[in-house]
């Protein structure tokens, strides 16, 4: 059985990044890497299907235990990916998506060369800000702080393999699965079928 890959997904808040796996991870050869994080849930997300919501205090054993393939502090709070959301289902040969933020995919740079990255950008900051409001669910203090945390990450965005603007779902979702494609088609990938072919010569 082959392995599967990691795939990197990162994109400032307001970028619809939850929109676009929930079409994505309707294709069976995705799993999506639930993250640990410290931030307290907000209404209506689950503990283990949406994050694994842990205290400051253990994240940090968690972090000293090595069971963090990255980690990193966004907004305040810690977030991370658990080896144990991540290996099992690569050995499965499933493609495995993280929904990381920059620094935490920056770390993944260098442990997982061979990861595949995509930045999903926004077609505007000014769409940013009317997707952040339209939520409803932060304040506007925290808005400011997003906004000002999306002008960073975009500035990392040239670092991925792949930029995905989302102005409209239906079109993102494609460009990402033109992408998945692509990767498949790149020479290294295709090495075993090569050596077959040669050696049936």
């Amino acid at each position: 059985m082959n392995k599967g890959r990691i795939i990197v997904f990162s994109a400032p808040s307001g970028c619809g990044k939850g929109t676009m796996l929930g079409e994505i991870l309707k294709d069976e050869r995705f799993h999506l890497s639930v993250s640990a994080t410290t931030r307290a849930p907000r209404e209506g997300e689950k503990d283990g299907v949406n994050y694994h919501f842990i205290t400051r205090e253990d994240f940090m054993k968690r972090v000293d235990n090595g069971e963090f393939l990255e980690h990193a502090e966004y907004c305040d709070n810690l977030y991370g990916t658990l080896r144990s959301e991540v290996i099992p289902f690569i050995e499965e040969g499933k493609n495995v998506i993280l929904e990381i933020e920059v620094k935490g995919a920056m770390q993944m740079r260098e442990k997982y060369p061979d990861a595949m990255f995509v930045f999903i950008a926004p077609p505007s900051m000014a769409e940013i800000r009317r997707r952040l409001l339209k939520r409803g669910t932060e304040t506007e203090d925290v808005i400011e702080k997003r906004i000002a945390q999306a002008t960073m990450e975009l500035g990392y965005a040239q670092d991925y393999d792949y930029i995905i603007v989302n102005d409209a779902l239906e079109d993102a979702v494609a460009d990402f699965f033109t992408v998945i494609r692509a990767e498949q088609l790149r020479a290294p990938f295709r090495s075993d079928h090569i050596d077959e072919v040669r050696k049936n010569a």
